[in-house]
Parts: structure tokens; sequence; C-alpha cells
């Protein structure tokens, strides 16, 4: 196929902070071993999209090492994956002001005028053939063609929701109407699901994934003739109008995990013995930065329902509901139950330990008689003994400077240390 895609990653993901504190949201970790911004790349590489734009600003450093160090494609095709960093210019001095601002900054680097051109979000989790979203772009004869999923209707007020016709041509969007009339109003019918073997299922809405597919002259066009900086608020509503703009529908798993909440129990599904998404599809793998890290270690350890990802070790304790990250270390007599460890980026050496000891600093990962209960504990935190992260008192949300309480559940941030016998 002759298609470009431009990956937007560049987002500060205010919504899952402290995730995001220190790092952009396609860089924060998911599943214990990948980055969220390897589930679009990888989406493009099974797609035979090979022509790949990564689109960055906000705490980019973390994300473009990763990029840097995992995808190199060889040098005897024509596949590329560049970076292209928000940059000041004798033209330009601002930064990236939205999704549609960041792409009219970049669209000169697109060589091919005959390309179309896909546009994907760098924080979504799901598995798509973006062939099938070609072909039905090139059939239907769109200009613009939109990914769009079944919802019901009362989650419709969290999306951008689209009215479509019999023929698959979107006539209508609101962008997460709250008045019940309105969506009353963005309501579809039965029968245009079936048309697109799409069964409804309780499901009367279509959510708009972010995913859009142009024909390159089209977006050219649109993005010269006004200063829009967002495609979901102001391109894709004001384009409906004026060009011929299709939804393809996409039945399977699509997530968009931009909350703390959202984040959490997707994690949690993960778990489960059949999940929803499959991180086990040997046809289609989630390509990450590739590591050399010995087999999880468990020692006389009651595990259940969980995720233990390389080089992790669990020494007699109890973990229920839980993804282990990448070497994690979980001390003696500790209680997991709902729980996301992300792990560690390093092992810390014997002289290191010591040197702990001497300084009264817990070691990085979770140390022993510790109980941790719908909690998320980022990269690199020192948790001591004898800690609790179990929301003791019951609190909706909190910030503090070693963790915060978003929704109910405790974030430990990226390099925090929670002292011996603290409780939370």
């Amino acid at each position: 196929m002759n298609v470009v895609s431009i990956i937007m990653a560049g987002g500060q993901g205010s919504r899952l902070y402290p995730l995001t504190k220190v790092r952009s949201k396609p860089a924060v970790p998911v599943a214990g071993r990948f980055r969220l911004i390897d589930i679009p790349i990888s989406n493009c590489i099974h797609s035979d999209v090979r022509s790949i734009f990564v689109l960055t600003q906000f705490a980019s450093e973390s994300i473009h090492r990763h990029i840097f160090t995992t995808y190199r494609f060889d040098s005897f095709h024509r596949d590329y994956l560049t970076l292209l960093p928000a940059q000041q210019t004798l033209e330009n001095r601002n930064w990236y002001q939205g999704t549609a601002d960041a792409v009219r900054k970049n669209l000169h680097y697109i060589e091919d005028p005959g390309a179309l051109v896909l546009v994907l979000s760098g924080d979504h989790l799901y598995r798509m053939d973006y062939r099938k979203f070609a072909d039905f772009h090139l059939a239907s004869g769109a200009e613009i063609s939109i990914a769009v999923t079944p919802v019901r209707a009362e989650e419709a007020h969290d999306f951008g929701v689209m009215k479509v016709d019999g023929r698959g041509r979107i006539t209508e969007f609101c962008e997460k109407p709250k008045d019940p009339a309105a969506i009353e109003r963005m309501r579809v019918e039965e029968s245009v699901f079936e048309r697109f073997g799409t069964p409804a299922q309780g499901r009367t809405h279509l959510a708009s994934m972010g995913v859009y597919l142009f024909s390159q002259a089209v977006l050219r066009d649109l993005l010269a003739r006004s200063d829009a900086s967002d495609f979901g608020k102001e391109v894709i509503p004001r384009a409906i109008g004026e060009r011929k703009v299709c939804g393809h529908f996409f039945d399977g798993y699509w997530e968009d995990i931009g909350t703390i909440r959202s984040f959490f129990e997707a994690h949690m599904d993960l778990t489960r013995p059949l999940p929803r998404f499959d991180f086990y599809d040997e046809d289609r793998p989630v390509f990450t930065h590739p590591r050399f890290l010995p087999g999880s270690k468990i020692l006389a350890s009651d595990v259940e329902n969980a995720i233990l990802c390389e080089g992790s070790i669990v020494n007699r304790s109890f973990v229920r509901d839980a993804i282990i990250g990448i070497r994690s270390r979980i001390g003696e007599n500790c209680r997991l139950d709902r729980a996301v460890v992300m792990g560690a980026d390093f092992y810390e050496s014997r002289e290191e330990l010591a040197r702990n000891r001497d300084r009264g600093v817990p070691d990085v990962g979770i140390g022993r008689d510790c109980e941790i209960r719908e909690a998320i504990v980022d990269k690199n935190a020192r948790i001591g003994h004898g800690v609790k992260l179990v929301n003791a008192r019951g609190a909706a949300d909190e910030t503090a400077e070693s963790h915060s309480i978003v929704d109910g559940i405790i974030v430990v941030p990226k390099d925090a240390v929670i002292p011996d016998g603290t409780v939370i």
C-alpha cells in the first residue's frame, strides 16, 4: 500500500498524571514490558505500512530513547521510522498547538504526493489491520475515512460520536455529548450496523477511534485553508459538510486508556484467563525493546491470575490479579492484590544495596511485609519494609510528594521513595 503513517505522540496526558510526570503519555509502560507507543507502531508494521513519522513534543526524551533503540529497519528497503519533535524554525516559533497543527507543520516531509496519509494516536490499546481500512477508503471513494467503533448509549458522552447513513457516509458529528437529547439524536439504526457486518448487541452509537485516513491532496487543502489546531474538535466536524467523509466499522477490542481508572482496569483485564486484548498472538505480536533478561523467579509464593515479566523475583509472597513488570523485586511476606507494578530500568548491585543500608534508603522494588492493593507502582520506585498501600482513609483523590490517589487508586510515581512502615 502507498500509505504514510503519522503517529501523534506528543501529548502530555494530564489525566494519567502522575504516570506522565516525567514522560509523555505514549511513553507510559503497559502490560509490564511494553510502551503505549508500541501499539500503533506494531499495527503499522503488521499492516505493511512502513513509512512512519512519530511526532513528539512533551517530555520526549524517554520516548525518543525507546524508539531509537527498538525500531531499526534494514538498509535494503525504503522503509523508515522518523522522529519529528516539535521545533522552532525561522518561519514558525511556536510549538505544536494541537494534532492538526502538528501535522500541518510536518506535511512537507511527505515526499510522495500520491500517498494516503494515516493519522494515528500514540496512546490507544487495540490491534487493527490498516490494509482493510485503506481498502474501504478506496472502495467507498471517500476523501476522509474515520475508524468508528460501536458503543452503548450510556458510554456516548465519553467519545466523539458520529452518525452515518446506509452507505457509510458520516452525516453528523458531536463531540462528547452531555445532553440526553443530543445523545438520542446521534443514535444509529440497527440496520446500519447489520449492513456493515457489525452486530449491534445493544450498542446504539458510533465512537470515533481517533484513527483517520486522508487522501493527501484533501488533507493538504483542509490544513492550508484554515488555522484549525485539532482534528477531532475542528477539522473533522468542518470537513463533514464539505467533503465525502466515511466511517469504517471496527468491532474489535479498542480502549482509550487515557485516565488512571481506565488504565488500571485495562491492566486488570489482562490478568484474566481470556483477556479482551491478546498479547499472546504469535502472528501479530506487539514489538518492543529487546532485552536480555533472565526468566522470572518465584520462591514458595502463591500466585493467582498474574503476569510476571522477565527478570522479576517474587519471594514467598501472595500475588493475585496483578502485573509484575520487568526486573521487579518483591520481598518476603508481601501481599499484592489488584496491583500494577511496572518494575525497574536496572538491577542494583551488591555495592549499591549496601549504600542503601548506610543511607537508610529502601532498595528499588518492594520490601518485605508489604501490602499493596488497588495501586499502580511506577518504575524504579523504592517501597520500604512494612509499607501498606491500601488507601486506609478511603480517599477518592489526593496528591502528596510521594504518591497520588486518583479515583480511589493509589499511584506511586517513577523514582518515588516510600519509607519503612508508611501506611497510605
